[in-house]
């Protein structure tokens, strides 16, 4: 895999991993006109496809960190003093319970995603099941806009079961983690700063896990990996820009009530697929 391709697949990864419009689809969609072009593309369950995969997400991860490092440093900080402090059981402080949902968000996604990969091949295969979802993408965004917030700033048990199943929802192509975590967390109470506080952190265990599976699948492969070190390399530094870049874009539309660009978009591509699959 030559480094421009490398660069192309990260700059998909990290934009779309935040922007709520499906990454997913976006990089099948990708592929896709790359193997059209003529452009020798791994198969997606190729040890070489599977090792540029788990890259780009590692990459995004270091997004998310930098982006969110005000907070996760107030989380670490408050989580330490909650623990020094003889008066605050253990998980009852802000910033404990706030970790603690999210650990419980992460393992609602990880039980539940285990069937919904089961699936998702089957969806990624259908455009007319893909356009579909990238549709419900749009009504959910739109909706967003709509919604108005409640006054919840740290999730309780509800609200962490609740952004759990929809982040597990959303592994079916066409549908946005970002997107579907986010509504859920409004839909639960949540303000609109907390509930994308909760959507990006949240994002940090779920990338880990998916993460440590990607290394067991490269390492159980038992083939060579013929990724050029320099195209990892690449591809790294453009999903960790791409993705910060894409990430305080995201931040900054929600608080103002404006992720309806991105419902027109969402359905404009839906249009597209349908097109492609009729011709």
């Amino acid at each position: 895999m030559t480094a421009d391709v490398a660069a192309l697949l990260g700059l998909v990864q990290g934009v779309f991993m935040f922007v709520p419009v499906s990454s997913s689809s976006h990089l099948a969609l990708t592929q896709h006109w790359l193997e059209r072009r003529g452009v020798d593309v791994p198969s997606p369950d190729s040890p070489e496809a599977i090792l540029l995969n788990l890259v780009l997400h590692v990459g995004t991860l270091v997004s998310v960190v930098v982006v969110m490092r005000r907070t996760l440093a107030r989380l670490v900080r408050d989580g330490v003093a909650e623990t020094r402090d003889p008066g605050t059981r253990f998980g009852t402080g802000p910033a404990q319970r706030f970790l603690l949902m999210v650990l419980l968000a992460t393992a609602v996604t990880g039980v539940l995603g285990l069937g919904v990969r089961e699936v998702a091949p089957f969806f990624l295969g259908s455009p007319v099941v893909v356009a579909a979802m990238l549709v419900l993408t749009g009504v959910v965004l739109w909706w967003t806009d709509r919604a108005r917030p409640g006054d919840r700033e740290t999730p309780g048990v509800r609200v962490a079961l609740g952004v759990g199943v929809a982040q597990a929802i959303a592994l079916l192509p066409g549908l946005s983690r970002s997107g579907l975590t986010i509504a859920a967390g409004l839909a639960l109470g949540m303000r609109r700063a907390q509930a994308a506080e909760l959507s990006f952190v949240l994002a940090i265990p779920t990338i880990l896990a998916a993460t440590a599976v990607q290394v067991l699948d490269v390492a159980g492969s038992g083939n060579g990996v013929g990724v050029p070190g320099s195209s990892l390399v690449v591809g790294f530094v453009v999903a960790a820009v791409s993705g910060t870049a894409a990430l305080l874009l995201v931040l900054r539309l929600l608080l103002a009530a404006r992720f309806r660009v991105f419902s027109v978009y969402v359905w404009a591509l839906a249009v597209v697929v349908l097109v492609l699959e009729v011709a």
